[in-house]
C-alpha cells in the first residue's frame, strides 16, 4: 500500500509513481519521501503531521511560492489540506556537507549574502519582534542551563549583567530576509553554489543573523572557528552572546516531541558558542561547574 504522501503526490503532479523511498532527518519533523516517477522524474515531498508542523509546512510554501529564488528548491506542487502536502525539486544528486569541501563554506556566505539582499514577502514578521530564547530566560530560571555544567553559579552571576546588556533584541532588527536554520542539514552544494532547505522559519532581520547561528555548529562539522569566519562578516560577531543565548536556555530542556537528539545538539553547539561569547564580551574565563 502506498503512504499517503506518496499517493497525494502522485495526484498533485499528475504521475505514477515507480518506487519512494523514506528519508529521515535528525532534527525536523514531518512525513518524507524521495520519490521516482514512472516518466523518469523524481521529486521529494513532505507531509505535515499535525498542526505544527501544518503551520510550518504553509510558511514554508508561502516563501517558494512568493520568491522562487535560486537559493532554493524548486516548487513543483501544493496541496493545502488539514494535514498539507509539500512537492519539491529532488535535491539528492547535491552535495550534502560535512565534510565542508574546499570552497563549500565560501559557498553559503555567498548564498547567505544573497538570501539578506533578497526582499522579503510583505507577510513576513521580524525577528526582533518575537526575538528567540536568550539570557532573558536564563535568568529567570537559571537552573537548566548550569546543570549543563559549563560554567559556575559564581561566574553566571557574574557575567549575567554583561550577556543581557549584548543581548537586546534590537540587536537583530534590519531589514534582511532571514532563513534562520542555517545549517549543515539545511543545505546542499550545487554547482558551486550553496541551496537551502527548510524554510518554515523565515523571517526578516539583522542580515548577519543567518551567518552567526551557523558558525558554531560550522566549527562542530570541522569548519573554522566563529572567529575566523567573522573576519569577513564582522557584523556576526555583535550577535555571539544572544547565539550562546539562545542555546544556553534550550539546552538544558527535555527534548521536544519526536525529536530527541535536539537538546544533544544544542549542548554541543553551547560549547563552541558561549566560549565565543566570552571573548568577544571579554568576560571573566568560564569557570565550569561538574553536572547537577
Amino acid at each position: 500500500m502506498k503512504p499517503e504522501a506518496v499517493a497525494r503526490t502522485e495526484h498533485v503532479l499528475d504521475a505514477t509513481a515507480a518506487s519512494w523511498t523514506p528519508v529521515a532527518s535528525r532534527y525536523a519533523l514531518g512525513d518524507r519521501w524521495l520519490i521516482q516517477l514512472d516518466d523518469s522524474r523524481t521529486a521529494f515531498a513532505k507531509r505535515a503531521i499535525g498542526e505544527p508542523t501544518a503551520a510550518w509546512l504553509r510558511q514554508e510554501y508561502g516563501l517558494y511560492a512568493a520568491l522562487g529564488a535560486s537559493f532554493m528548491p524548486r516548487l513543483l506542487g501544493w496541496e493545502d489540506d488539514t494535514l498539507p502536502l509539500l512537492v519539491l525539486e529532488d535535491l539528492s544528486a547535491a552535495t550534502w556537507p560535512p565534510p565542508w569541501a574546499p570552497g563549500s563554506v565560501e559557498a553559503v556566505l555567498r548564498t547567505l549574502e544573497e538570501v539578506a539582499a533578497t526582499p522579503p514577502p510583505n507577510a513576513l514578521g521580524r525577528l526582533a519582534d518575537d526575538p528567540p530564547s536568550s539570557w532573558r530566560d536564563v535568568a529567570r530560571d537559571p537552573a537548566p542551563f548550569l546543570r549543563l555544567g559549563l560554567c559556575s553559579d559564581t561566574w553566571l552571576d557574574e557575567a549575567l549583567p554583561a550577556l543581557l546588556r549584548a543581548s537586546d533584541p534590537s540587536v537583530l532588527d534590519g531589514g534582511g530576509l532571514l532563513h534562520l536554520d542555517a545549517r549543515s542539514d539545511n543545505l546542499c552544494i550545487r554547482d558551486g553554489r550553496a541551496v537551502l532547505v527548510d524554510w518554515n522559519w523565515a523571517s526578516v532581520g539583522n542580515p548577519a543573523v543567518d551567518v552567526a547561528f551557523w558558525l558554531p555548529s560550522l566549527t562542530l562539522e570541522g569548519g573554522p572557528e566563529p572567529d575566523e569566519i567573522v573576519r569577513t562578516c564582522p557584523g556576526a560577531s555583535r550577535l555571539a552572546p544572544i547565539v550562546a543565548g539562545f542555546f544556553a536556555a534550550n539546552a538544558g530542556l527535555p527534548p521536544p516531541a519526536g525529536a530527541p537528539a535536539v537538546r544533544a545538539f544544542q549542548l554541543a553547539q553551547l560549547e563552541v558558542a558561549l566560549p565565543w561569547a566570552v571573548r568577544e564580551l571579554e568576560l571573566p574565563a568560564l569557570r565550569r561547574a561538574g553536572p547537577r
